[in-house]
C-alpha cells in the first residue's frame, strides 16, 4: 500500500532561512503520528509541507492519496488542510462576513471562501460534519465572533468536509476547555478508527487523544528520536500581592453583543488593587470577551459602564500603555512586515508593530526582556516568518516590557514549549512586587501560577460564581 505522503531528503527554505533540512518521513494510511519538539523546531512547517502549502527546494515529496502516486500537490491542496491558528487567522483578518456554514462549504471543494451555490451533496456533508463536531447551534454565526475554542472546532470541521485520508493538527488542544478536549478527543478517536491517518504537532503530549501514536522529534529543522525521559517539573512559583489600594476596574450593568449575539452579561464585577484573578469557563462562556472589555477593545451596550480608576484619563492610548494583553487575537494581528523588535517596543506607544524612537532606558529594557525569554535572536526576524511559539514569546515580552498595571493572559501560555513557559512564569513574582496585577484566563491548572487571589467562573456569558482562592487552584 502506498504511503499517503513520502518525503525523501526534503529541504524547505523561507525568508532566507532553512526551516527543514534533509527530512525523510512516511505517513502511512491509518497511522497516528505525533510531532514533538521545541518552539521554532519545524513542526508547523512540516505540517504545511505535508498539506502541500509549502514546496521543497530540494529532495522529493510524493503523494499516494487515493491510491495513485503523484508528485504534484494539487490534489493534496484540495483535500488536506492544517487545523491550527494559521487557518483561523485567514478568517479573522478579513473584513467580510463568513458564517460557519460558509467556511464548511468552502472546505468541501478545497477552498477558503464560499463563492458559489452549494450542491445538495455539500449541504448534506455540512449537516453530517456539524453533527459530528457539535457545530449545529453555530452554523449561522460569523466565524469572527466565535471564541478561540469554537473557532478551533470550526477549523476541524472544515478539514473534515472533503473526507480526507489524512488529518493534520497543529497544537490542536490549545484554547480548548477540559470538556471540549474530551469531546473532540472522542471525535478524533472515531475519525482515526474509520481509517483516517492523524498527524498531531503538540507541546502537550498528555492532552493528545488516546491513539497508537508513533512519536517523532522535530528540532532544528531535522527529525530525531524523541527523548526517552521527561524533563523535571519546575518548582512552583507564587505571586505576591501587588501594592496599592482602591478599585482598578468597575463593571456595572454591562452586556456585550457580538454580531447580534449576547456574548457577555448582564455583568457586575470589581477588580481591586492587591488582587490577582483566575477566570475560567467552557469555550464560548465569555472569558475572552471579558478580557477585551477590561482592556478597552470592546464596549458595553447602552446602559452599562466600565470604569478604570487606575488611569488618569481613560483614553485608548492610556489603556494600551498600562494594560498588557496576550491573546490569540493579538497574535493574529501581528503577522505583518514587522520585526520581533517592532513587536516588543510597540508596547510603550500602545500601538501594534511600530513605535517612536526609544530612550536608552527603553532600549535596555528590551534587551533585558529579550534575554530573559531567550528571544534575542528573533529581534531582527520578520514576524511573518516565525512559528506560533516564537511569536507568542515575543508577545509575552511585549506585554511585560513596560511593566503594566494590568497583565491579562488569555490562554497566554498556549503554543509554548515547557522551557519557554517556565522562563516566562519566573518573571511574574517580580512584576507583581512592582505593581502588576494579573488576570489569567486558563483551561489548565498548570497555566495558573500559585498566588492568584480570586476565581471568577463564567457560564453562558454570566457569572456562575466568584470565590477567594486559598491553597490549591480549582480545576478549570
Amino acid at each position: 500500500m502506498l504511503p499517503l505522503v513520502s518525503l525523501k531528503d526534503v529541504t524547505v527554505i523561507a525568508g532566507g532561512r532553512t526551516l527543514l533540512g534533509g527530512v525523510t518521513l512516511e505517513v502511512r494510511p491509518g497511522e497516528a503520528l505525533r510531532l514533538s519538539g521545541p518552539n521554532g523546531g519545524g513542526k508547523t512547517t512540516l505540517l504545511r509541507l505535508l498539506a502541500g502549502e509549502v514546496a521543497p527546494v530540494a529532495g522529493r515529496r510524493v503523494y499516494g492519496l487515493g491510491g495513485q502516486e503523484r508528485h504534484s500537490a494539487v490534489q493534496a491542496r484540495r483535500s488536506l488542510s492544517v487545523v491550527g491558528p494559521d487557518a483561523e487567522a485567514f478568517y479573522l483578518t478579513r473584513e467580510w462576513e463568513q458564517t460557519v456554514r460558509d467556511v464548511l462549504l468552502a472546505g468541501f471543494v478545497g477552498e477558503t471562501l464560499n463563492l458559489w451555490g452549494a450542491t445538495p451533496d455539500a449541504e448534506a456533508r455540512v449537516d453530517e460534519v456539524a453533527a459530528l463536531t457539535g457545530l449545529e447551534p453555530l452554523l449561522e454565526r460569523d466565524v469572527r465572533t466565535l471564541s478561540h475554542g469554537q473557532r478551533r472546532r470550526v477549523m476541524l470541521a472544515r478539514a473534515l468536509m472533503p473526507r480526507p485520508e489524512l488529518l493534520l493538527l497543529d497544537e490542536f488542544t490549545d484554547g480548548l476547555s477540559v470538556r471540549a478536549r474530551a469531546d473532540l478527543g472522542t471525535v478524533l478517536r472515531g475519525i482515526h478508527a474509520s481509517g483516517v491517518a492523524v498527524v498531531l504537532a503538540t507541546h502537550r503530549p498528555d492532552e493528545a487523544p488516546a491513539l497508537p501514536w508513533r512519536t517523532v522529534q522535530v528540532e532544528h529543522g531535522t527529525l530525531t528520536s524523541p527523548p526517552s525521559a521527561l524533563s523535571p517539573q519546575p518548582s512552583p512559583l507564587s505571586l505576591p500581592p501587588p501594592p496599592g489600594h482602591g478599585d482598578l476596574i468597575r463593571v456595572r450593568g454591562v452586556s456585550v453583543f457580538r454580531n447580534g449575539h449576547l456574548a457577555l452579561g448582564p455583568l457586575d464585577w470589581t477588580w481591586s488593587a492587591g488582587e490577582h484573578w483566575l477566570v475560567t469557563g467552557d469555550n464560548g462562556s465569555g472569558k475572552s470577551t471579558l478580557a477585551r472589555l477590561v482592556a478597552g477593545e470592546l464596549w458595553p451596550a447602552l446602559g452599562g459602564t466600565v470604569e478604570r480608576p487606575f488611569l488618569r484619563r481613560d483614553l485608548l492610548t492610556e489603556r494600551r500603555r498600562h494594560v498588557g494583553v496576550v491573546s490569540a487575537e493579538l497574535g493574529i494581528r501581528q503577522r505583518r512586515e514587522w520585526t520581533g523588535q517592532d513587536v516588543i517596543v510597540s508596547a510603550w506607544a500602545g500601538t501594534e508593530g511600530f513605535a517612536a524612537d526609544l530612550s536608552p532606558a527603553q532600549v535596555q529594557a528590551v534587551q533585558e526582556i529579550a534575554a530573559a525569554l531567550e528571544v534575542t535572536d528573533l529581534l531582527s526576524r520578520n514576524a511573518a516568518t516565525l512559528s506560533q511559539g516564537q511569536l507568542r514569546r515575543l508577545l509575552l515580552a511585549r506585554a511585560v516590557v513596560h511593566r503594566p498595571t494590568l497583565l491579562i493572559l488569555d490562554e497566554g501560555l498556549d503554543f509554548l514549549d515547557a522551557a519557554s513557559r517556565e522562563r516566562f512564569t519566573a518573571l511574574l513574582p517580580g512584576l507583581a512586587r512592582t505593581g502588576t496585577h494579573l488576570m489569567v484566563i486558563a483551561h489548565r491548572e498548570a497555566d495558573a501560577p500559585a498566588g492568584l487571589t480570586h476565581h471568577l467562573r463564567l457560564y453562558g456569558g454570566r457569572i456562575e460564581w466568584v470565590e477567594r482562592l486559598a491553597g490549591a487552584l480549582p480545576s478549570a
